[in-house]
């Protein structure tokens, strides 16, 4: 018989595909300790991951100084964005509490990565994400983690409000004019001087958006960076805190999942400590500052935070850099303009004024109005936008818009008897 020889070709032997791996880690405090152990962490998952022949090393992602409540974590969201790009098929992470402390934020970020394949691998608990029964564990464990984390909120708060009955100073990390750390508050002179000029030039007649323009003019560097602004003018004028004494606890966290702060309007005590650190202007000066304020408010019509809002606050937008429209009053007059040019003046925003009676008397005709009516306006206009000088655009709830000119009166109109004899009284000086 015959023998038959087949010639065989050899083919290449198929390996399986490498799976793209990354880590999670994350520590909540900037401590130099804490910071120690993120280091440690990145250098043994990059190892771990980089040692093994079946996976291809994705990237450690890690987030310092953040709290695993909140999902505005950047290398957190880094990472899940690669993961919908489809460069990670596996994330190993330490435990559930270093991924996330919220239980929603955990089963909705696992679902998702699992609806795109990725598996995510909790080391401490031993869960795959991915498993059939992975879930059902997260779900239960990351329960205990949200309780945990409420627990050590309420304790953290606790300490602190006995430090507010003792009197004691807690949680001021930073304040302009003073030096803080390790526990000891300093004056720092050369802000403290800063301090003392805006107390001063706002008793003497300057109003705070003056004395932010002057100071950005001085090149006055500000706490954590930015521009002086009036807000941040007015907040050092109100703040006791520069007389060395203190008003403890104004602001509460509302919840430990938000971290958000609210101004306490009752619900909790409120304690006044004298003495608590150096002081940088005397209380007489504080008051006037305050006295000077509240003359003011009542010059400008405008009411406390506890009176209903104007009719047209938070409605106005203007068409050039898309801010509010804020009220101010000129020489005794309402008028309305943009809070950009209010706070950096013309060069940042050109827009001009609007004169409040033009705005309650246009509102009025665009509404069919025999005079103006607040509710009505509230009711069925959403908004007002400012498209060009003269023009304004009113936005009704309901989708529809209806555009309106306006002519202010011109300058030789505007003006008084008196303004015109005042005006002729300074020329004659100047002959």
């Amino acid at each position: 018989m015959e023998r038959t020889v087949t010639k065989t070709a050899l083919t290449a032997q198929l390996f399986p595909a490498k799976r793209r791996v990354a880590a999670y880690a994350r520590v909540s405090s900037g401590k130099e300790a804490m910071l120690h152990s993120l280091a440690a962490q990145v250098s043994y998952y990059s190892g771990l991951i980089q040692r093994r022949p079946d996976w291809e090393y994705a990237g450690v992602y890690a987030d310092g100084a953040v709290t695993g409540t909140k999902d505005s974590r950047p290398e957190f969201q880094k990472m899940l964005a690669n993961c919908r790009n489809g460069q990670i098929d596996i994330v190993i992470t330490k435990s559930i509490s270093r991924f996330a402390r919220n239980t929603v934020t955990l089963l909705e970020t696992v679902r998702e990565l699992k609806l795109l394949g990725v598996d995510v691998y909790f080391e401490e608990q031993n869960i795959h994400s991915i498993s059939g029964d992975g879930e059902l564990m997260l779900t239960i464990l990351a329960s205990y983690a949200q309780e945990e984390s409420l627990s050590a909120s309420e304790n953290c708060k606790w300490r602190i409000r006995k430090q507010f009955e003792n009197g004691e100073l807690a949680n001021l990390r930073f304040m302009f004019g003073y030096r803080i750390g390790k526990g000891k508050v300093e004056i720092n002179p050369e802000e403290a001087a800063v301090v003392r000029l805006i107390f001063a030039d706002y008793i003497s007649g300057m109003g705070g958006s003056a004395i932010a323009k002057k100071l950005r003019a001085m090149n006055v560097p500000k706490v954590r960076s930015g521009n002086w602004k009036s807000q941040r003018v007015m907040e050092i004028l109100r703040n006791e805190k520069y007389t060395g004494s203190a008003l403890l606890q104004k602001k509460y966290v509302a919840d430990h999942l938000t971290k958000r702060l609210v101004w306490n309007k009752g619900a909790l005590p409120m304690y006044q400590a004298d003495d608590t650190h150096p002081a940088i202007i005397e209380p007489e000066t504080c008051e006037r500052a305050q006295a000077v304020m509240e003359q003011r408010r009542r010059l400008s019509g405008a009411k406390d935070s506890t009176g209903k809002r104007y009719a047209f606050s938070g409605v106005i937008q203007c068409g050039n850099c898309g801010k509010k429209y804020k009220r101010r009053v000129n020489k005794g007059n309402p008028v309305w303009q943009c809070s950009t040019f209010l706070l950096l003046g013309k060069a940042a925003c050109h827009t001009k004024q609007i004169p409040e009676p033009i705005l309650y008397a246009t509102a009025a005709e665009v509404l069919n109005l025999d005079g103006f009516d607040a509710d009505i306006f509230n009711e069925r206009i959403a908004e007002i936008c400012v498209p060009a000088f003269n023009k304004l655009v009113f936005v009704f709830r309901d989708g529809s818009m209806v555009e309106k000119a306006w002519q202010g009166k011109s300058r030789r109109e505007s003006w008084t008897i008196e303004m015109r004899r005042e005006a002729g009284d300074r020329a004659k000086g100047r002959e």
